[in-house]
């Protein structure tokens, strides 16, 4: 059943690329249109018209393979601001109306985004590697059949192979496209920039809406209790000769009062930072909250080391908030702190009646704002009827589970072997293959190196077909290589 599913899909993925070129060849004469003959205002549209197609290819092969593939796009420019005399600039010249400055600033967007150009080549070159890769097998059947209707007996061994090949084929041409429509490390690293700055205008509101409050609750309410204080034993001070009693009674108004405003105080300095977080650490200061819980909590710890103090603190607080939302509704919670490796994992569960989701300026909205500071992510379930599980994860939160300096792994084999894909896949994919495959289409003589024009008849667009899945095959790998030695060596910084 796998493998008819995988048959299937190829065929699906081919039967699109034929829908797809038609609205590619308008794409590329629109491009040339704008280059050659100075139409650019058809270069947005065209390039809109093969992103969206590509988005189309990244869900399916997404869906089909399981390879996910991000958008590579640089993000986009926004839109033009007027100066104070309301006119907008685009470099020298002055407009009315933010259209044209908008339209200059989208063009320049694309033209200057490299996965633009990565896309025209994956559409002139996709067409070949999907018909060999998606729907190879396939055709490799009904070659090998064919061959055996005509007495080749051997054919009858091109369907085993295509049976056993066509998953790897689908994978590889999965790989394929990642590395094509994927992202590059320099789109990488500006979209962290972009997410670090949007990240950082939130912390630093949030920092000055916690200064807010925290200035608001000490006017109103330790500040105001020690001048009622200060009034009080100035009172006291009028009546000590005359009515002794009175003013002792003042007195003891005024110790009341002083306790209350320290104890305000030191609910105040609690909700800043705990003592007990400060002193023993995140999982003891959880289980002073659940001690303080109404509920039923129970705390599980696995965690040897601290986190530094900042992460420790978004923790706290996040896990003092979730404790709080479930006290509304549930009898039971369950805290479960661990590591990932060097990401520290959160768990809470709860027993309540579920349907639990984040609005905007809620309270789950506003932990997930406290943990993207940093870079932590914060995982939501809650079915109808329950349970709720909230499962919050702070990457790279924890040192090293090993003592001394990390070495970077060396990449040993696995590198040579990336080496090889990257610089010789070119060389099967496109001169034997592809090239070999459009000589063998127009009838041209010139055999020079080509080694599918030296092959027999029955034969040639197999070597064509091989060629092709080889070169794909060591681009693939040398995506899947180069992704793997990403993970396993750790940045510097």
């Amino acid at each position: 059943m796998r493998h008819i599913r995988v048959f299937g899909h190829g065929l699906a993925l081919f039967g699109l690329v034929l829908l797809q070129i038609p609205l590619m060849l308008v794409a590329l004469v629109g491009v040339l249109l704008s280059f050659t003959l100075g139409l650019v205002f058809l270069f947005p549209a065209s390039i809109r018209l093969i992103r969206r197609t590509t988005a189309l290819d990244r869900r399916l092969v997404h869906r089909w393979t399981g390879v996910q593939i991000a958008e590579p796009y640089r993000p986009a420019p926004l839109p033009p601001v007027p100066q104070s005399d309301g006119w907008y600039r685009d470099g020298r010249t002055l407009y009315r109306k933010p259209t044209i400055p908008a339209f200059n600033a989208r063009l320049n967007w694309l033209i200057r985004d490299p996965a633009t150009w990565r896309e025209l080549v994956w559409v002139l070159v996709d067409p070949w590697t999907r018909a060999v890769l998606a729907a190879g097998p396939t055709f490799l059947v009904g070659y090998g059949l064919y061959l055996a209707a005509t007495g080749t007996l051997w054919g009858l061994a091109l369907p085993v192979v295509a049976v056993l090949a066509a998953p790897w084929a689908l994978k590889i041409y999965a790989y394929y496209a990642l590395g094509m429509l994927g992202p590059t490390a320099t789109t990488q690293l500006a979209g962290q920039v972009r997410h670090l700055n949007q990240v950082r205008v939130e912390t630093v509101d949030a920092q000055a809406a916690e200064l807010r409050r925290i200035e608001r609750d000490l006017h109103d309410g330790a500040q105001a209790r020690m001048v009622a204080v200060g009034m009080t034993i100035g009172a006291a001070e009028q009546l000590i000769q005359t009515d002794p009693e009175a003013a002792r009674a003042l007195l003891a108004k005024a110790r009341e009062a002083s306790v209350t405003a320290l104890a305000e105080l030191r609910r105040l300095v609690r909700g800043i930072h705990p003592p007990v977080l400060a002193e023993r650490g995140l999982g003891d200061a959880i289980r002073a909250l659940a001690l303080d819980s109404p509920l039923k909590v129970d705390v599980s710890v696995d965690l040897k080391e601290r986190p530094e103090s900042p992460v420790e603190s978004a923790v706290y607080f996040t896990v003092s908030e979730l404790l709080a939302n479930a006290s509304r509704y549930a009898s039971r919670v369950g805290v479960d702190i661990s590591r990932r490796g060097r990401a520290l994992r959160v768990t809470v569960t709860d027993d309540g009646p579920g349907g639990a989701e984040p609005v905007p300026g809620g309270g789950l909205a506003g932990i997930e704002r406290r943990l993207a500071a940093f870079d932590g992510v914060l995982a939501l379930s809650s079915p109808p009827g329950g349970p709720t599980v909230a499962t919050l994860e702070v990457p790279l939160a924890l040192p090293q589970p090993t003592c001394g300096e990390v070495e970077t792994p060396p990449l040993g084999w696995r590198g040579l072997v990336m080496a090889f894909c990257w610089s010789l896949c070119w060389i099967p994919l496109f001169p034997q293959g592809i090239v070999a495959g459009i000589m063998l289409i127009t009838g041209t003589r010139n055999h020079s190196w080509f080694l599918a024009t030296y092959m027999p008849t029955a034969l040639q667009w197999p070597t064509v077909a091989a060629m092709i899945t080889l070169g794909a095959a060591m681009l693939g790998g040398g995506v899947v290589l180069s992704a793997a030695a990403g993970k396993e060596r750790p940045l510097s910084w």
